[in-house]
């Protein structure tokens, strides 16, 4: 993605839409249990955007608030209507946010960098070997 685009998303009945005025950080694969059950799927993929850039627009939103295999708390926000989920936040870092790579119009303007929690992985979700990989946050060992 280009510095200062513009990149649009939203749910999958409509209700919510987002725009992101700016460039986007990286994107990886998350492999905790939490995010696996909160977006029904072997692993979340999640782009991470400066929330000042973030726009909402449409309805209200849901959240669910829990603490995540961290320790810290995760709020995550989804469509009331549909369930479609839209972003994440984290106790840990207040200015960012993590925007789910599936609800953005073009998925293709994001490709990850590297996995989390792959100590968490359900075997049958293998990606890339080459893939940076960490057992558990970015911040700790590799795996």
């Amino acid at each position: 993605m280009k510095p200062n685009e513009t990149i649009g998303g939203g749910c999958l009945c409509g209700n919510i839409r987002y725009i992101i005025d700016g460039s986007i950080g990286e994107a990886n694969y998350c492999h905790c249990a939490d995010c696996r059950r909160a977006n029904g799927s072997a692993f979340n993929v999640g782009v991470r955007v400066e929330k000042s850039t973030f726009s909402l627009e449409g309805c209200t939103l849901s959240a669910f608030t829990t603490l995540g295999e961290s320790g810290g708390e995760v709020t995550r926000y989804f469509c009331k209507t549909c369930g479609s989920p839209i972003f994440s936040s984290s106790s840990s870092n207040e200015n960012t946010i993590h925007v789910k790579a599936g609800s953005l119009d073009d998925p293709h303007v994001v490709a990850p960098s590297h996995q989390i929690w792959t100590v968490s992985r359900v075997p049958w979700a293998k990606l890339a070997p080459d893939l940076l990989s960490f057992c558990r946050n970015k911040s700790g060992r590799r795996s």
